[in-house]
């Protein structure tokens, strides 16, 4: 048991979810969250973070299931929790480093999901992603207008920032430190008369962009297809690069594993008993015959695989993992009374019981789960009333 589930429900999880689980909802979260996308709800993106590093490393892990948030925050156990940004960019692969002043030079990184089939991971495919993304305005190669139209700011002085100093108190002053609304934080203003027209002072156009995604055969969900140079373009920076997030989505058969393929098939009493013959369409549709070996018996939960036709290996698909498959035996309701002599005659010999005498007969009947579970609620209540003086039930005041 864990003490809080707080940093579980941030990341809609279940405390006992593993660490691929805890990675897939960050990436979604993350994504849906992030400021450029969701500019209104900033302490979204960083609970989520904050969840995901602590969650993530299983010694931080271990501390909040046993302590919860008390114990990661004044434990000395990694209170000091990193920029949000941070752990996005080394989750998706760098990028923005303008956004917290470590000497730019290169833009942010754009980052999108794209869905995928179990179809397409395993067969290969090429996806078209049209995009929108920030271009250097040729009309005015990036200065955002003619020779000369950029000043510097003169309220903030170049800065982009401005001091204000107001008095909380006698004696007492406050500095804040405001982004200059003039220039919004440039440190530089275009005069209005030469400012170019094509990208109106802005220094960039927005253009759509075509990509052709390439899914090669084996590839995983989550894994990274980068488009180095790609992003949006800057005045003064290398252009960030575009990286696709690939999203497995769930399959009506078949579940992957990392390169085996899982799946249950449901068998008939005849069929586990007496052998069984079924087909299985693949993943890139071709039809296997399976069978059992005449005399096998398959029980129920048993499980048997089929090699090298599971999930192909990235980067080497002509070796491929297994397919698992985990039988469920399905019991006939009931046998005509006519055939139990015929199948005691085929079946093991059932044990006779030694039945004493003045022994009780009884009929087995249907048990009732949800009347059972209520009639214990109701004896624990009835307990509950016992154990108070005088055996008298408690009853809520009336007002």
């Amino acid at each position: 048991m864990v003490k809080e589930t707080g940093y579980y429900d941030t990341l809609g999880v279940k405390p006992t979810a593993t660490a691929d689980e805890i990675k897939k909802a960050y990436r979604k979260l993350a994504l849906k969250y992030h400021p450029d996308k969701n500019p209104d709800e900033p302490e979204k993106f960083k609970m989520i973070s904050q969840a995901y590093e602590v969650l993530s490393d299983p010694k931080k892990r271990d501390i909040y299931d046993q302590g919860g948030e008390e114990a990661i925050k004044g434990g000395g156990s990694g209170g000091d929790f990193h920029n949000p940004f941070d752990i996005f960019d080394m989750f998706f692969g760098g990028g923005g480093g303008s956004r917290r002043g470590r000497g730019p030079s290169k833009g942010k990184n754009v980052v999108h999901q794209l869905q995928v089939s179990l179809e397409d991971l395993y067969n290969g495919t090429t996806r078209k992603l049209a995009l929108s993304k920030n271009v250097i305005c040729d009309k005015c190669e990036g200065r955002g207008g003619k020779e000369g139209a950029v000043e510097k700011c003169k309220p903030c002085k170049g800065a982009g920032v401005q001091i204000r100093v107001a008095q909380i108190a006698p004696g007492m002053v406050q500095q804040m430190q405001t982004m200059c609304s003039e220039c919004s934080g440039k440190g530089e203003t275009i005069n209005p008369k030469l400012r170019c027209k094509t990208c109106q002072g802005k220094k960039v156009n927005r253009e759509r962009k075509i990509l052709e995604v390439h899914i090669d055969k084996g590839m995983k969900d989550g894994e990274n297809i980068r488009f180095a140079g790609e992003g949006d373009q800057e005045p003064g920076l290398e252009a960030g690069d575009i990286i696709i997030i690939l999203d497995e989505k769930p399959h009506e058969v078949f579940k992957r594993r990392d390169i085996d393929l899982v799946m249950s098939l449901e068998l008939d009493l005849v069929e586990a008993l007496c052998g069984l013959q079924r087909t299985i369409t693949t993943l890139d549709k071709r039809t296997l015959v399976i069978s059992t070996i005449p005399g096998e018996i398959i029980k129920p939960n048993d499980i048997k695989c089929v090699m090298n036709e599971g999930m192909p290996m990235h980067r080497n698909p002509f070796e491929k993992g297994r397919l698992i498959i985990k039988f469920d035996v399905k019991f006939p309701k009931n046998i005509q009374t006519e055939r139990i002599p015929s199948l005691e005659k085929i079946l093991p010999t059932r044990k006779e019981p030694i039945i004493p005498d003045g022994a009780e007969e009884h009929d087995l009947v249907e048990f009732n789960q949800e009347e059972y579970q209520q009639q214990r609620r109701r004896e624990a209540y009835e307990d509950d009333d016992e154990d108070m003086p005088g055996g008298q039930r408690v009853q809520c005041a009336s007002h």
